[in-house]
């Protein structure tokens, strides 16, 4: 690279190492582990894909010309390579040249013996592995347990206290609703927050930027801020300053636009939004009982519980008679915002509609209200779903989102429980954000749910708005925890697939390589990844360009809330 060559010429020669690399690792070390060669394989693939043209025009910039201009003492102005930047050439350079520390040095010892003897020292490692998951999930409780219970009871007190209430009137989830926390000055007066929490529901209160939570989920969080077990509960519900600002930038038309997943063009007809030939998405409201920072939809939300977030009867019917009309959809998910938060009658209305369809043959229902309005999950509002859960005929099922285990509560178990005594199923969307991303925090709330009657459906990549950065992971992060931690847990516990949701196209599937590649490096450390259509075999799709958050400095953020960064070390080897 620091010789008078020319660009391309270089780029040749590059490509000849690799190859060679590709031919000869193995054969010049028939020693080296087979994994270890894999590994090696996977980055020099990696690095050649980055190197073509086709990639440097997807991203709009050239790795190769890049490092060619900071070697080059006449180019001046160019972006600052960060320590990003040299982390991910590092780990990248030394996956090529088969030097990746990953593994232990040795094989394990049950690999050189057979019979009774490799077994009894294979289960030792595999209870060495077990003791590690158990180690690592303990950290994470659960508001099953009797210490959390206890503190949560004392929550409740305080805040029917403030709201001079009953304890019937809490159980009420109308009265629930009616009080939803929206005010900052409420918020304060009934939790502990910090300088920067306060400031940023203020800045949010007085720009009428949507932010509520409702008194049941407020005493999810404990009164003492700081990085205890209610981090994440607490960062899905109260907005960071970062968001606060982003959002009134977008108001300002200083950034493009909220609508990430590029709805719009995926709605035929207002109502409904259409990904796949056989389901459509229906929203007869779009609100919710409280406002999760992260949520998809926060640009069409005006207000937490708010009345015109009702679809209108006339649009309501409109789209109820597309789906009619077309019968070669079989399947529709309700959601939003949240139905449930539509009266018994209005849920039963629609329900009833979608019936009498007969092309419909089951109907998801997407709601966060068993984790953050228990109470809505009335005996009389699963009456009503049941009659149109018809075994061999029609299927209704629940979507629900549990983000982790502190939402999981004896209230909470009790609602999911009242689905399934009418033989209808439970099942989980998790997004996957810096707040659940410790080493096995996810599969704890996997293993949890389960035993709560709860099956884990999809993890989501986090959304590429700029508003929810704090929330951000890296893609690798979840093919590490899909590889080396669910994978740890019994089959009947690691249910869901790792999705990233393209926009305007449909879930991608990141455990599977053949959907996506990496096509650059840029000087910030993050990866530039092309996503294939789900469609791709069928027709020719669009492919997508989307720019990942920096593995570097994810990494840092988490030593900086004392994580131990050796656990996470082979994560620069998923691609």
């Amino acid at each position: 690279m620091t010789s008078s060559l020319t660009l391309e010429v270089k780029r040749g020669k590059i490509r000849k190492f690799l190859d060679m690399r590709l031919v000869h690792t193995f054969a010049d070390d028939p020693n080296l582990p087979a994994l270890k060669w894999v590994l090696s394989r996977e980055a020099i693939l990696v690095f050649r894909n980055i190197l073509s043209p086709r990639s440097e025009k997807l991203a709009g910039y050239s790795l190769l010309e890049y490092i060619n201009d900071l070697l080059s003492p006449d180019k001046k102005n160019l972006p600052r390579p960060t320590s990003d930047f040299f982390a991910e050439l590092e780990h990248l350079f030394l996956g090529i040249s088969g030097k990746a520390d990953v593994y232990p040095e040795t094989v394990p010892n049950f690999s050189k013996h057979h019979g009774l003897k490799a077994a009894r020292l294979r289960s030792t490692d595999l209870s060495r592995m077990a003791r590690s998951v158990k180690k690592h999930t303990k950290r994470f409780p659960t508001g099953l347990d009797d210490k959390i219970m206890r503190l949560r009871y004392g929550n409740r007190e305080r805040i029917l206290r403030y709201f001079a209430a009953s304890e019937t009137e809490w159980n009420d989830w109308k009265w629930q609703a009616r009080n939803i926390i929206k005010k900052a000055d409420t918020l304060r007066s009934l939790i502990k927050l910090t300088d920067e929490e306060l400031g940023a529901v203020q800045l949010a209160e007085k720009n009428r930027i949507p932010f509520g939570i409702t008194p049941y989920y407020l005493s999810l969080i404990d009164n003492e801020p700081g990085l205890g077990n209610d981090t994440a509960v607490r960062a899905q519900v109260i907005p960071s300053l970062h968001y606060i600002k982003t959002i009134l930038e977008y108001r300002e038309g200083k950034s493009p636009s909220q609508d990430f997943m590029l709805e719009q063009d995926t709605s035929p007809i207002e109502g409904i939004t259409r990904r796949y030939p056989q389901i459509v998405i229906l929203k007869p409201i779009l609100t919710c009982p409280q406002i999760c920072v992260y949520c998809q939809r926060n640009w069409e939300i005006e207000d937490v519980y708010s009345q015109s977030a009702v679809l209108p009867k006339p649009k309501l019917q409109e789209a109820l008679d597309w789906l009619a009309e077309r019968p070669e959809i079989t399947e529709v998910l309700i959601t939003g915002g949240d139905p449930f938060l539509l009266s018994g009658d209005r849920i039963e209305n629609l329900l009833y509609k979608l019936s009498n369809m007969a092309h419909i043959v089951r109907i998801r229902i997407g709601t966060r209200t068993p984790v953050t309005l228990p109470q809505r999950i009335t005996d009389g509002l699963v009456k009503i779903i049941n009659r149109y859960h018809i075994p061999g005929k029609r299927e209704v099922l629940i979507i629900t989102h549990f983000e982790h285990p502190y939402e999981i509560t004896p209230q909470s178990m009790e609602a999911v429980q009242k689905f399934r005594r009418y033989g209808m199923d439970v099942y989980n969307q998790m997004v996957y954000t810096f707040y659940n991303s410790r080493k096995f925090e996810a599969a704890a709330l996997r293993n949890k749910l389960r035993l709560i009657g709860v099956t884990s459906y999809y993890t989501f990549n986090t959304k590429g708005k700029e508003e929810t950065n704090d929330f951000r992971v890296p893609m690798p992060r979840l093919m590490q925890e899909q590889e080396e931690e669910a994978r740890l847990m019994p089959g009947s516990v690691r249910t869901d697939e790792i999705v990233f949701n393209v926009p305007g196209l449909g879930k991608n599937y990141l455990g599977a390589v053949q959907h996506h590649s990496v096509i650059s490096i840029l000087p910030s450390g993050r990866r530039v990844y092309e996503f294939h259509p789900w469609e791709k075999k069928l027709s020719l799709a669009d492919t997508y360009v989307y720019t990942d958050v920096s593995i570097y400095s994810y990494l840092q953020k988490l030593k900086s809330i004392g994580e131990n960064l050796a656990d996470y070390k082979s994560i620069w080897f998923y691609y």
